[in-house]
């Protein structure tokens, strides 16, 4: 008998009763709509209490249970709901984004012929696959809007009510024209519809230019719309007995008329409706009771709420989670909407502000930073390395652990083995029994499954946002017959769980940042191997540089200079631009341990070895401030490791 995977989901609690907050409602929103019975879903409370008053919100049929906090499995424990737990306990999915689209991978799993629910994932399967953290569109809907939203509902009577920034920014998104991959037969049949109105609106007017832009009367989105529900399979787009005619097939594609947004996404119904709908319902709900006058200043919103209500299914899903969709009235009045002038910008274009500030101009290469820093007194500085010719025993290690998948060379699982052995030998030296080890952006786990083999008396979790690459890590590590070692899904911000050694072999650009940030705010030991300098930029987060004395000497751009020329080191290059490549790295991995030293910690850069074994064979260990009884003598320490 196969065993259903668990699905966690929080309850939270308002006026002294459960509620379920918007995360949760979105999630049994989506059960219900792709009628998902492949979960055991436990409600997760706070504390003991009635659940009666949740019933009209949890959808018939599903498997509901309930269970206390400190009751749950470890793994789930450590993560922000919502989540799903697999069969074997030890592969865990969490975070809204990720848990939806495994609510979706499994009804299609279990029923390959829903098309509907198909259509959800979007082109190519993307629909919110990319991290909040790098992805401002997945930030705002899986994020920004809900998070929006809740704190509207908590003083929903505010007199000094506007409309949040995140609102704001998706009502700006909807009329904007969009552009669906190959739907030029779709312009075409627009413009032949258009053409036909203004026939029968003016019979005598004239349409017969081909060269230039097509101005025809507006018409609305009802030719998108019946292209977007074709896609469910419900309706056809028309395709009236004949081909276009030959005037409308001579207009060339640039001069066809554009698209229009129906759904968040544009032309079609995506996860990302699904995520939005119960978000948006209670927000305009909450307006209709208390700021109705503010309905004025959505109306797109307001269309696009009514155009996902046409969609097949939703109703239904809607009704079963006790959500009553409904359209607003919006009250009459002859007053307009705030212009954009007087509307605060959003947030998408907040941010692209802040991309586009202009730097003091900046002329040259790295050099002329590398020695406005040297004149400050800032050069990059590498600690020797502790043990260099530490190995582990790779000829009697099982096979499993080598790092050899996939097409790997022998070349290259020579060079990974000889940066595994130079991670591996810093964890081990702090590493104690009872210690829980993360890797961070795991991949396919060569260094946690490394050291779960290595370290037996410690837990090691591997967190990785890419499902394909753990579930090849997952086969390995059952392989290999592991019990200490756990699996999570996620952006890197849904584990919250304690931990006293943070691990990255080669974490991609702000991924570095992320990961000390992460480590730091745990107080937990770090040994991190940074990459891609290049793509090092501005986040949400944190801004460069880091550290108080290179932000004193230098400005942003300067500082993506040093980036940029960090990225110079691979071997086919000149030596000398080798030479500065390498003291580039140096200079941006100083920055972010002056940065870390600010928060008391001890930071070590230095350089893998040998050090031929990765052109970015930088390496920063990172120890906490002491803590009574955790640290041993740096001399047994080192003794130990040579034995």
């Amino acid at each position: 008998m196969k065993h259903t995977e668990a699905l966690y989901l929080e309850v939270s609690c308002q006026n002294e009763e459960p509620c379920l907050p918007l995360h949760t409602s979105i999630t049994l929103f989506l059960l219900s709509y792709c009628e998902c019975k492949s979960f055991k879903v436990f409600l997760v409370f706070t504390k003991p209490e009635s659940s009666q008053s949740l019933k009209s919100r949890l959808p018939e049929g599903l498997d509901v249970s309930h269970i206390q906090r400190e009751d749950l499995p470890l793994l789930v424990r450590g993560c922000r709901l919502p989540a799903a737990l697999d069969e074997s306990g030890m592969l865990c999915k969490a975070g809204l984004a990720v848990v939806l689209r495994h609510i979706i991978n499994n009804t299609l799993e279990a029923d390959p012929s829903r098309k509907d629910v198909l259509a959800l994932l979007g082109f190519k399967k993307t629909c919110l696959k990319a991290c909040a953290e790098v992805s401002k569109w997945t930030r705002l809907c899986e994020i920004g809007i809900p998070s929006a939203v809740e704190e509207h509902l908590k003083d929903p009577t505010n007199e000094s009510e506007q409309l949040p920034l995140s609102i704001l920014t998706l009502e700006r998104r909807l009329p904007a024209p969009v552009k669906v991959h190959n739907d030029d037969k779709i312009r075409r049949q627009k413009l032949q519809e258009q053409r036909r109105n203004e026939k029968n609106e003016s019979p005598a007017g004239n349409s017969n230019s081909e060269s230039g832009p097509v101005q025809p009367p507006q018409v609305g989105d009802e030719l998108e719309l019946r292209a977007a529900l074709a896609k469910l399979s419900v309706d056809s787009v028309p395709t009236a007995t004949t081909r276009e005619s030959c005037e409308i097939r001579k207009v060339k594609t640039p001069h066809l008329p554009l698209l229009q947004h129906v759904f968040a996404e544009g032309l079609y119904f995506t996860l990302t409706d699904v995520v939005l709908l119960p978000c948006i319902h209670q927000y305009l709900c909450s307006l209709q009771a208390h700021a109705a006058s503010l309905l004025h200043q959505i109306p797109h919103l307001l269309r696009w709420y009514s155009r996902v209500q046409e969609v097949p299914g939703v109703l239904r899903a809607a009704k079963a989670c006790g959500i009553a969709l409904c359209t607003p009235q919006v009250p009459t009045s002859s007053a307009p909407g705030p212009s954009a002038e007087s509307n605060p910008p959003s947030l998408l274009d907040q941010e692209e502000d802040q991309e586009k500030t202009k730097q003091p101009p900046f002329i040259g290469g790295p050099r002329p930073t590398m020695t406005k820093l040297k004149e400050n007194g800032i050069e990059a500085i590498y600690a020797p390395h502790p043990c260099p010719t530490w190995t582990l025993p790779w000829d009697s290690l099982p096979e499993a652990i080598n790092p050899t998948e996939g097409k790997m060379s022998n070349i290259r699982a020579v060079r990974k083995r000889q940066q595994l052995n130079n991670l591996v030998a810093m964890v081990t030296e702090i590493a104690r029994p009872g210690y829980t080890v993360v890797d961070f952006c795991s991949g396919t786990g060569h260094l946690g499954i490394v050291l779960a083999h290595t370290l037996p008396d410690c837990q090691v979790i591997l967190i990785e946002n890419k499902e394909e690459s753990l579930v090849r890590a997952q086969r390995r590590g059952a392989e290999l017959g592991l019990k200490n070692i756990g699996f999570i899904q996620a952006n890197l911000d849904y584990f919250t769980g304690p931990f006293e050694i943070g691990v990255a072999l080669h974490a991609c650009g702000v991924a570095t940042d992320m990961v000390m940030e992460h480590c730091i705010k745990a107080r937990a030991a770090f040994v991190i191997s940074p990459c891609c300098y290049g793509f090092i930029q501005n986040a949400i987060k944190f801004s460069f540089p880091k550290s108080k004395r290179f932000q004193e000497t230098l400005t942003s751009k300067e500082h993506m200079i040093l980036c940029r020329f960090a990225d110079q080191t691979a071997v086919q290059l000149h030596p000398e631009r080798r030479l500065v490549g390498k003291q580039c790295m140096g200079l941006v991995d100083l920055d972010r341990s002056w940065a870390a030293e600010a928060h008391g910690y001890s930071l070590q850069v230095m350089t893998m070895e040998p050090d031929s074994c990765s052109p970015k064979n930088n390496m920063l260990l990172g120890k906490p401030p002491h803590k009574s009884g955790q640290e041993v003598d740096a001399g047994q320490q080192e003794a130990a490791l040579h034995n």
